[in-house]
């Protein structure tokens, strides 16, 4: 059979739509998830017992379970106990928050942990209080410390969008998947769709690349 990548050109209109809703998922995921994260970060490093214990709960929880769990939850479960629908984009975005903030809560916890005792008594000896330290000291330096880690989870959400696809959400995987139900022609989409994912994540690890390089000049 030949390759009729024509049917690509034909449906570039509805391939860019698609495209368009699993970046915007994207966007919302990383800036929804990394502040959340950042704080369940600071929560998983507190010595208050009440803040602890449910914030390791909570990540421990979240992060044993699959993704879909948690995008089927609440896109199903939800509207049952708040009495209305959020929708599948919406729904998606809610559920990626949800689980991709306990990963990034990992990695900037471990990134808070590098930080030494020094430099954090050093802030407080010029007169900064607890959260005015957190702000301008433990965070900026620890952001910088795991940002190639950031950027590889941020790769893994990106190929994660194609899990809305199973709550009727027309991102870019589920775009192939409606043109190829007119075309017939599964090779051609998916592999088209394959090779655009290839190049945005090798991209990102690129930069992720890059990014090491420079932080092992450094040292």
């Amino acid at each position: 059979m030949a390759f009729d990548w024509d049917v690509i050109w034909r449906n570039k209109y509805l391939f860019l739509g698609g495209l368009s809703v699993t970046l915007k998922l994207f966007v919302l995921a990383l800036a929804g998830g990394l502040p959340l994260g950042i704080i369940l970060g600071l929560g998983s490093l507190s010595s208050r017992r009440w803040l602890y214990y449910p914030t390791r709960a909570y990540v421990n929880f979240i992060r044993n379970i699959p993704l879909i769990l948690v995008v089927f939850w609440v896109y199903f479960s939800l509207p049952l106990i708040s009495g209305r629908s959020l929708g599948p984009f919406t729904s998606a975005v809610v559920a990626f928050v949800i689980f991709e903030a306990t990963y990034f809560c990992e990695i900037i916890r471990a990134g808070f942990q590098s930080v030494s005792k020094g430099q954090i008594q050093s802030a407080y000896s010029t007169g900064l209080t607890y959260f005015q330290m957190v702000r301008y000291v433990l965070i900026p330096i620890a952001i910088r410390r795991v940002i190639p880690s950031l950027l590889t989870q941020g790769i893994v959400i990106l190929q994660d969008t194609s899990l809305a696809y199973v709550i009727g959400l027309r991102e870019f995987v589920r775009t192939a998947a409606i043109v190829d139900s007119r075309e017939v022609r599964p090779l051609e989409l998916y592999s088209f769709v394959a090779i655009v994912f290839l190049v945005l994540c090798l991209v990102g690890s690129l930069v992720v690349r890059r990014l090491e390089a420079r932080d092992r000049q450094r040292v």
